[in-house]
């Protein structure tokens, strides 16, 4: 298998998500620009951070990522990587890459934010095709820290979703496009098993 990307754009978990595909025997390199996505197998944006601080980072290589991501190149977004997805956020005032329709918006204020823990995942019944979730049971535990969530247009684009003062989705799948909510990484064996699958799809 060819290397993977994990685009650097300030975000805090890079280390957590590269040791985690390292485990899983993946020639993984950190890239801060996507001039050359091309050598890549397969790119993943990670997900500490903020919003328009990320999608300043971001933007001047926006038209080479939809280049690749409409050539077939997967990606994986995780977290704030899976928002920056949608057309906006109330995180902040620039827009967002748009290749998913739909918004990402705050949790609800009568919940603690950020919502940091482990939440059961509810796999919908029409997922039985999901990638990510090949061999995963509903109601498996993950590992959450957020404050916002996305809210897609077309809702067949979530495989699963979770519950935290309101329910919202924790698995996006469309095409070539991936994205969870939760950290992979940090949700034990059912995490690193997702992040197989993953990988097992760039062997297509």
């Amino acid at each position: 298998m060819s290397k993977i990307a994990i685009f650097d754009y300030g975000a805090g978990n890079i280390f957590s998500i590269k040791v985690a595909l390292e485990r899983l025997c993946v020639d993984v390199e950190v890239i801060r620009s996507m001039d050359n996505l091309d050598v890549y197998k397969a790119l993943i944006l990670p997900g500490v951070g903020n919003f328009d601080p990320a999608m300043k980072s971001i933007m001047p290589y926006k038209d080479r990522l939809l280049e690749a991501i409409g050539s077939g190149m997967p990606m994986l977004g995780i977290c704030l990587g899976m928002e920056m997805l949608f057309e906006r956020s109330e995180e902040g005032t620039l827009p967002g890459l748009s290749i998913l329709a739909g918004e990402v918006v705050m949790l609800p204020r009568s919940v603690k934010i950020p919502h940091m823990g482990w939440n059961r995942l509810r796999i919908n019944a029409n997922s039985s095709n999901s990638v990510l979730l090949n061999g995963i049971d509903d109601g498996t535990w993950v590992y959450f820290v957020h404050s916002y969530h996305a809210r897609p247009k077309d809702a067949r684009v979530v495989s699963a979703r979770s519950e935290y003062g309101v329910e919202f989705p924790a698995v996006i799948e469309y095409g070539n496009l991936f994205g969870t909510q939760f950290h992979p990484e940090k949700s034990g064996s059912d995490g690193m098993h997702m992040l197989s699958n993953f990988l097992n799809y760039l062997k297509r």
